[in-house]
């Protein structure tokens, strides 16, 4: 896969989409110094290039949701099948094949306990093709993968300029008409008032207002969706780690401040941390597993396993160009 190199304008734009994925292109251009089309040109050309993309999903512990990371073994010729269908699932979100091709990496979000046992106890257990799973409920955040810190450039100043305003009071749960909001957004966070007016039927004021409600209830997030594959990190790798109670709180802080690390959570289950890191290659891989994981305190076990595909991240699956295994 080819890489895409980055010059200043553009790390800033995407440290700054990190903090707010909907600011306007004025805002964008006044912080970065550069002006409006500057950016809108910055910003489809890494669009089209598959470096980023910006998505609105629901935020799921702001709405009452519970998450899940799942884990799953395949039969040899099942693991791409398997994969895929999980990323039709609306939600179903960062999906990665991983290994041979046998395992699988997911997040399970979801509303209500029906919905989560309709998928752990009885579709995926009769799928013939699948061979383990395991499910382990998310604790505790301490990172998460469009805060990944690797391209963070911006000063303090013009994070602060950025910035969103703090949910205010509690999460406001969806409504079935929202639903096609979230679809839309899923596809293209950054779509305009009339597109997504045309989307859901609404009118373009009507679109923001509700837009508006939802982000300020916090039940509406923007993610930056981020290919670390084409911006050089070609070794990305899921960790799943036993770490000692009394150590947890700690070992999770220090995994999520290395600039490596794009997502860490405490979770239940016999490997109560999981991680996934960014390395340019496996000799890279290798050095900080050794150098910088190796010295925390409280880490018993360690498993590692490099991503073979992405299917989906935030958004919508990414589909794989005809011909490609």
């Amino acid at each position: 896969m080819e890489t895409v190199s980055l010059d200043d304008v553009d790390r800033g734009l995407v440290h700054a989409l990190q903090i707010d994925g909907r600011a306007p292109l004025r805002t964008l251009g006044e912080v970065l110094g550069v002006s409006e089309n500057t950016v809108a040109r910055r910003y489809q050309r890494l669009r089209a290039a598959g470096v980023l993309r910006v998505t609105g999903a629901v935020s799921g512990g702001d709405a009452g949701y519970t998450t899940w990371t799942l884990r799953l073994r395949t039969t040899p010729d099942a693991g791409a099948a398997v994969a895929d269908a999980l990323a039709d699932r609306a939600d179903v979100s960062w999906v990665h094949l991983l290994s041979g091709g046998t395992e699988i990496s997911c997040t399970v979000h979801a509303p209500d306990t029906a919905g989560r046992d309709d998928l752990l106890l009885h579709k995926l257990p009769r799928a013939s093709r699948v061979t383990a799973v395991s499910a382990h409920e998310l604790l505790h955040t301490f990172a998460l993968p469009d805060g990944w810190s690797g391209l963070h450039c911006l000063s303090p100043e013009q994070v602060a300029r950025l910035r969103p305003p703090a949910p205010e009071g509690t999460g406001l749960a969806p409504e079935p008409e929202d639903h096609a909001l979230f679809d839309a957004l899923a596809q293209d966070g950054r779509a305009s008032y009339t597109a997504l007016a045309k989307a859901t039927g609404w009118s373009d004021s009507t679109v923001r207002r509700r837009m508006d409600l939802l982000r300020r209830h916090g039940t509406l997030t923007y993610h930056l969706d981020l290919s670390p594959a084409r911006l050089g990190f070609r070794s990305e790798t899921r960790l799943w780690l036993t770490v000692s109670p009394a150590h947890l709180a700690s070992a999770g802080a220090a995994l999520a401040s290395h600039p490596e690390t794009s997502f860490a959570v405490a979770t239940t289950g016999t490997t109560n941390l999981t991680a996934m890191v960014n390395c340019r290659d496996g000799r890279d891989l290798y050095r900080y597993l050794t150098d910088r994981v190796a010295g925390i305190p409280g880490v018993q076990t360690l498993e590692s396993a490099p991503v073979i595909r992405t299917v989906k991240r935030a958004g919508t699956p990414l589909r794989r160009p005809a011909g490609r295994p």
